[in-house]
């Protein structure tokens, strides 16, 4: 059973051998037993991995219940069981600027919770393993395991003061190519946001931050503008650290949680109402602007 648990949650013989430390035959072996044990076909074979079958769906969404709940009763049991972790995985300005400033008071709010916080720009899922659920930006759809939408924020240049006073005034966005964008690729997220706000310039960069956090510190240092969101730099903003350069915003990505198939643990169901009250309380424009859940996009 948690051999075919694993090959349904990731997809792939080889990807559940890895979590499971044994040989990928020996996992193929297991569903095959499995199987026959139960006379249904649980799992296709095809060429970028396996599938479910309709029985192996169903069978599915009973076992990893239950499989969860044997780990969560032993955890309650075994000695040390008080220590409890919460391994999240987030994109890095967001782990940074917004959620790491709130964990000691996450930590006061669930007694006997040890959170750890695993800063990642280019993650697309979790496995429940080496992540209990993640925070990723991006657009609608592009997560296969995507639980619900945070919030949807709009985007728009920032850049030091000591900078903005340094070059020529910008009245419009199509003046800000005249100046030192900061990117954090190859143009890709500038162009879509002149794009969307309907103007006809593409970009390119000759050097790219690996994450939007750098971006944004190499902003903040007055080396160039950079993109932002609300949140991100609410408070730069405030204490003047960072200023618009022009008021032009648009929607773009929104910040989505992820969370690996089957039961959710209380300590991640108690994350996720938190987070959610959380964001709707300091920003509640925003939420209510989000898309509906993603759940099965």
């Amino acid at each position: 059973m948690r051999a075919f648990e694993a090959a349904a949650r990731l997809g792939s013989y080889v990807a559940a051998s890895r979590v499971l430390h044994v040989t990928q035959p020996a996992i193929g072996r297991h569903v095959k037993l499995l199987e026959e044990w139960l006379g249904v076909q649980l799992l296709e074979r095809t060429p970028r991995g396996v599938t479910l079958t309709a029985a192996g769906q169903r069978y599915y969404a009973k076992i990893s219940t239950a499989l969860q709940q044997i780990a969560d009763a032993g955890n309650e049991l075994a000695p040390g069981s008080s220590m409890r972790w919460l391994k999240i995985r987030v994109v890095p300005a967001f782990a940074k600027r917004w959620l790491m400033p709130r964990l000691e008071s996450l930590r006061q709010q669930r007694p006997g919770l040890k959170i750890a916080i695993e800063p990642n720009p280019t993650f697309t899922e979790v496995d429940g393993k080496s992540a209990d659920l993640g925070i990723v930006y991006g657009m609608p759809g592009q997560y296969a395991n995507c639980h619900a939408t945070l919030l949807h924020p709009h985007v728009f240049p920032v850049c030091s003061p000591d900078f903005l006073a340094s070059i020529d005034p910008i009245a419009r966005a199509e003046d800000l190519v005249r100046h030192k964008l900061i990117h954090v690729d190859d143009g890709e997220w500038w162009n879509a946001w002149f794009a969307a706000n309907h103007l006809d310039i593409r970009v390119s960069s000759d050097m790219l931050y690996i994450s939007n956090d750098h971006a944004l510190s190499m902003a903040e240092a007055g080396h160039g503008i950079a993109l932002a969101n609300e949140v991100l730099v609410k408070h730069e903003l405030a204490s003047g650290a960072l200023v618009r350069p022009v008021a032009t915003e648009v929607p773009l990505e929104s910040y989505q949680l992820l969370i690996p198939a089957g039961r959710s643990s209380a300590d991640i169901e108690w994350f996720l109402e938190w987070i959610a009250a959380a964001l709707r309380e300091e920003f509640p424009e925003l939420c209510a602007a989000a898309p509906a859940d993603q759940r099965g996009a």
